[in-house]
């Protein structure tokens, strides 16, 4: 049975997943960290709605698209999806999923106009490919893209992207900060996978986890960490700014929560979703600390 099955009072709150939210902060918070002291205090409040926007609106789309897709079902072990246990009607689903991504679509108008079309190209495929990564007649998830969409998406494009719009300019240094933080959000996503896999195997969800196995999602999942690691070290020297490698230190809650997952299966992994985002916060705080002691050294 679903691992959460009775009404719930907040059933939007509960689809728009507000533990992993942090994905789309962690991102654009390093970004302008790296960008300071050319941030721009518009830009900053622009792009946190308009990612929160976007994620919040793939969250609804997949809970929208998965229940008419046969995937949340009653032997799904994950928390109860809010269209699946009719809380929400699929076709109020789909008006929030639309809504969200067009409110993220009309704040970001005001950064294409500050970034001009790199910034409108982030954000259009941001958009079309959280629709298709559970919509469409071959959803992007179902065929084990998800982990490099959310590799690439949540990281280096995300910021990077928050670094161009506000500087006008591309940082290499993003990038490997960028990946940094793309793996961690994608070890959310395998924790999510893991815990699915055999229902998503039954219901042709063919996620990398539920292809290759448990013991790959295990070994994903210290990679991604791995990354973690070595994205602010390999920034230290190509930067000759060593002291960005403390943001290496924040891989520190990695190590309770990697013995925690290769030992856990099923629903028990459902805490580790947020304590994996909560994990990605405490590491972008770290990337955060690296990138300003190296400004403020700077300026000294």
């Amino acid at each position: 049975m679903t691992a959460v099955s009775t009404q719930t009072k907040a059933p939007w709150f509960s689809a728009a997943r507000v533990k992993t939210l942090p994905a789309a902060i962690a991102p654009v918070l390093v970004g302008t960290m790296i960008a300071y002291p050319n941030v721009i205090g518009w830009v900053f409040a622009a792009t946190i709605l308009a990612t929160l926007m976007i994620q919040i609106g793939t969250n609804f789309a997949n809970d929208y698209f998965d229940h008419m897709n046969g995937v949340d079902n009653d032997d799904r072990l994950g928390p109860a999806r809010a269209t699946a246990q009719g809380w929400i009607t699929p076709d109020v689903m789909k008006r929030g999923f639309i809504i969200a991504f067009g409110l993220s679509f009309l704040i970001g108008l005001s950064l294409v106009y500050r970034g001009g079309p790199p910034i409108l190209l982030i954000g259009l495929l941001s958009i079309l490919f959280g629709i298709l990564y559970t919509g469409g007649p071959k959803p992007l998830g179902y065929l084990g893209f998800g982990d490099i969409l959310v590799f690439i998406f949540f990281g280096p494009v995300a910021v990077a992207g928050t670094v161009y719009v506000h500087t006008l300019s591309f940082s290499w240094i993003a990038v490997l900060f960028g990946c940094g933080v793309g793996a961690v959000t994608n070890a959310i996503l395998i924790v999510n996978n893991k815990r699915d896999i055999d229902n998503d195997r039954v219901s042709g969800k063919m996620t990398m986890v539920a292809r290759f196995g448990l013991k790959f999602a295990n070994i994903e999942y210290i990679a991604m960490w791995v990354i973690a690691i070595l994205a602010p070290i390999i920034a230290a020297i190509i930067s000759n700014q060593y002291i960005l490698m403390i943001g290496a230190i924040g891989t520190v809650v990695s190590l309770p929560l990697v013995y925690k997952f290769t030992k856990t299966e099923g629903a028990h992994l459902n805490p580790m979703l947020g304590q994996t985002a909560g994990g990605l916060m405490f590491y972008s705080a770290f990337c955060c600390l690296s990138i300003f002691l190296v400004s403020f050294l700077a300026a000294q």
